[in-house]
């Protein structure tokens, strides 16, 4: 399944690190209640939910978490998503920026970016010539 909203952030991130964190746990909000969906629907997780993401920082702090400067603004968050990686609930890897298929959506690419993320999806033109 893949989710994806675009949504303006309620306080102002001190950096670009903390803004990714934030949306990290708001991005482990909507998986943990797709997967509390998928239980009262009788559908047992096979695997653990994985939130791949691109911003290596923020997946440092998420597996990591030992505070320092970066970290302490978001303590909530820092414990929320430490708690769930304990748990055994999610899962972060980080994903090189060039394999982040959801940049489709949420970036300007170019043609061959485009189309790369295009065909790993499996989408095609049905109106392109054979």
């Amino acid at each position: 399944m893949v989710t994806w909203r675009s949504k303006k952030q309620e306080v102002v991130a001190r950096s670009s690190v903390e803004a990714e964190y934030r949306g990290m746990a708001k991005a482990i909000c909507e998986l943990l209640w797709i997967r509390n969906l998928m239980l009262d629907l009788q559908i047992k997780p096979v695997n653990l939910m994985k939130l791949y993401y691109d911003n290596k920082a923020a997946c440092d702090i998420a597996h990591n978490p030992v505070q320092h400067d970066r970290t302490k603004h978001v303590e909530v968050d820092m414990h929320f998503i430490k708690e769930k990686l304990e748990e055994k609930l999610i899962e972060v890897p980080h994903v090189q920026s060039q394999e982040q298929l959801a940049d489709v959506l949420t970036k300007a690419l170019s043609n061959q970016a485009f189309n790369d993320c295009l065909n790993k999806l499996g989408m095609s033109d049905i109106y392109a010539p054979t």
